[in-house]
């Protein structure tokens, strides 16, 4: 009878022992990054005569939590900076994802279109390019991205 309780007991403890080694805690997945990512996807054209002639400029844009454009239209969160000029154009961007109280992943295409165009100096043509940047709605800015240049002529 000694041996038989001593068997249970050596059971118990085995199936104890297993448990506690089963129970490994989970290691949870790191949050997504909230920092928007954008890319260039192209720009068209590259040659354009002054004060004529527009570009489109398409970027794609990722956002791990879905809070990218602004609902006031007073907000600009959309920086593209002619590489001539000290200071970038702005631009509103509506909400690309639907209000919700949970973070929704969102990517896809944003058209800009840049007019109007003009030389700074007095020459035949001038060359430059854009620098682009996109703000999401808790502050944080996207990567920046460049364009190819872009040649303006004189009409």
């Amino acid at each position: 009878m000694k041996d038989h309780f001593m068997i249970i007991r050596l059971l118990f403890l085995l199936v104890l022992l297993s448990f506690f080694l089963s129970c490994k805690k989970k290691k949870s997945a790191p949050p997504p990054d909230p920092v928007p990512v954008i890319e260039l996807v192209s720009i068209t054209p590259t040659s354009v005569i002054q004060f004529k002639d527009s570009i489109i400029i398409v970027i794609k844009y990722k956002d791990n939590n879905g809070d990218l454009g602004e609902y006031s239209p007073e907000d600009h969160p959309l920086h593209v900076k002619d590489a001539r000029l000290t200071q970038p154009d702005t631009y509103h961007v509506k909400p690309l994802a639907p209000p919700s109280d949970k973070d929704i992943p969102i990517e896809g295409n944003l058209s800009i279109r840049i007019n109007n165009l003009f030389l700074l100096g007095s020459g035949n043509s001038e060359v430059t390019h854009f620098k682009i940047k996109l703000r999401d709605r808790a502050g944080n800015w996207s990567n920046e991205i460049n364009t190819p240049q872009v040649i303006i002529h004189k009409q």
